[in-house]
This record gives structure tokens, C-alpha cells and sequence, in this order.
């Protein structure tokens, strides 16, 4: 049912749109989601006909993070505090870890708002793209919780340790401009440009090299965790093995020749 309903999947001209599918809970990334999301990612890196992922929530948020009456319900019940933990950690964990190892180009379509475990859903992804109506904030001291869903290891990394422990002290809900200016969101468009902006972002992602952008990607990511001698011989490493694709080829072709390239992918 999880995998059927919970977080919708299509694919067209090597573009996979994963849309959260539970709008009247604003798409909280608990139960039916993470498992789906999760799942979802592993089936993608298993095509051939992928070459960038676009995530969005359906209705009007991209997802509310924590479900409250989830916790309510579970304050009321019997199960332990340690068994409620570790289930948390293992579901959403795997679901964070399968969404920033991905090995495409990762988009974060955020139109409404994306807090708590959602918002780390959104800067989990590679771009982040946001309408005019976007917000985002970290909110888990609203129900008195720590961070959770990765956010010690990618807000810092996306804002600096100090407007972090701002942003989750404070439970700041930024709008889509101050979100901007943080680093949050790689850019916000208006409403009515919004879904074709967005389109033309990913199309041109798309196009690009993909082996090349999936050696780039681990690199950038890993980059942070390494000294300069190391990052220099992975490079020179991934790039000894990008020469021998057809993208390289074309792409010096192309540029021989005074024309766009005409990548495929390979």
C-alpha cells in the first residue's frame, strides 16, 4: 500500500518525480511516507532511464515533518520510550541516508510549507527550488524535541553552525525570501512562473553528463570531511574513469565543433 500510494511516482524523459501523497496531513514524513520515500529511491537506482529527482508534496505543503497526533497517541500508549526512539531512528535514518546518498541530481520542489523532519527533507536534496508561498523552519522545539532527521549534519552545512543552533533554538519559520538569503533555497519564483521555472531548471539538470554529475555529486558531499591532498587525488581518480564515457567524447566533440552537447547520459 506504501509503496502504491503513499509517495506517487512518475518518470518522463529521464526526470522521476516523487510527490508526497498525503495532503490532508500535509505530508508528514512518518509511518507510510518514510517507508515509501525510502523504498521509492532504492527502486530508482536500480533504472536506466533516470538522470535527475524531483521531490514535492501534494496539496498544500511539502511535508509538515512530525505527525502531532502521532505523538499525542503515542504519549497515550504503552509503548516505551526507548522502542518509540529506535523505531524513529530507523525509519526516517534510512529514508535520510537513501535520499542524500542518491546517486542523481536531487530537486526539492517546495511550494507551502516544509518544517521540522520536512524541512530537512528539502535541504536533504541537492538544489532546492521554491515558490514565492515557500517557508521553512526547524521546529522541533515547538513540541519539545531535539533536532532529528538529520539536521545536525545538514543544516550546519548549508548555513554555519551559529544560524543553525539560531534556527532551531529559536524555531524560526523563515519565509521564502529569508529562506533565500541563508542559503536555504537556491531560488524562489513567483506563483505564476513557479512549475514551468522549475521544469526548465530540472530539463537542464537532466541534460547534462550523468555519470560525470554522480562522481561530482559524492565528491561535493564528501568533500567537507577531507583534506585538500585527498579531495585532489579522488578527483583525479573519478576523473580517469568520466574520460572513458560517451558524454566526455561528445562533450569534446561538441565544443570542437561550436555546438551545444548532446549528452546521453553515459
Amino acid at each position: 500500500m506504501a509503496m502504491n500510494d503513499a509517495v506517487l511516482l512518475e518518470v518522463e524523459d529521464g526526470i522521476a518525480t516523487l510527490t508526497l501523497n498525503r495532503p490532508k496531513r500535509m505530508n508528514p514524513l512518518t509511518g507510510p511516507i518514510s517507508e515509501a520515500l525510502g523504498d521509492r529511491i532504492d527502486d530508482l537506482e536500480e533504472r536506466e532511464d533516470v538522470r535527475c529527482v524531483v521531490l514535492e508534496g501534494s496539496g498544500r505543503a511539502f511535508s509538515a515533518g512530525g505527525d502531532i497526533q502521532g505523538m499525542k497517541d503515542r504519549l497515550e500508549s504503552d509503548l516505551s520510550l526507548d522502542r518509540s526512539a529506535a523505531s524513529l531512528e530507523r525509519g526516517l535514518s534510512d529514508t535520510m541516508v537513501n535520499l542524500v546518498g542518491c546517486s542523481y541530481p536531487t530537486v526539492a520542489k517546495v511550494d507551502g510549507p516544509a518544517v521540522g523532519a520536512g524541512a530537512n527533507l528539502a535541504i536533504a536534496c541537492d538544489v532546492v527550488l521554491a515558490s514565492e508561498s515557500a517557508s521553512i523552519g526547524f521546529t522541533f522545539n515547538q513540541v519539545g524535541l531535539s533536532v532529528d532527521g538529520g539536521t545536525s549534519y545538514l543544516l550546519p552545512r548549508v548555513v554555519g553552525v551559529n544560524v543553525a543552533k539560531e534556527l532551531v533554538f529559536t524555531g524560526e519559520i523563515c519565509d521564502a525570501e529569508r529562506a533565500k538569503r541563508l542559503g536555504l533555497f537556491n531560488h524562489v519564483y513567483d506563483e505564476d512562473e513557479f512549475d514551468d521555472a522549475v521544469a526548465a531548471k530540472t530539463e537542464q539538470i537532466a541534460s547534462g553528463p550523468t555519470v560525470a554529475f554522480r562522481h561530482t555529486k559524492r565528491l561535493i558531499q564528501d568533500g567537507l570531511e577531507k583534506s585538500l591532498p585527498r579531495a585532489l587525488q579522488d578527483e583525479a581518480t573519478a576523473q580517469g574513469i568520466v574520460f572513458d564515457t560517451h558524454d566526455h567524447e561528445e562533450g569534446v566533440n561538441a565544443f570542437l565543433e561550436d555546438r551545444d552537447p548532446e549528452f546521453e547520459g553515459r
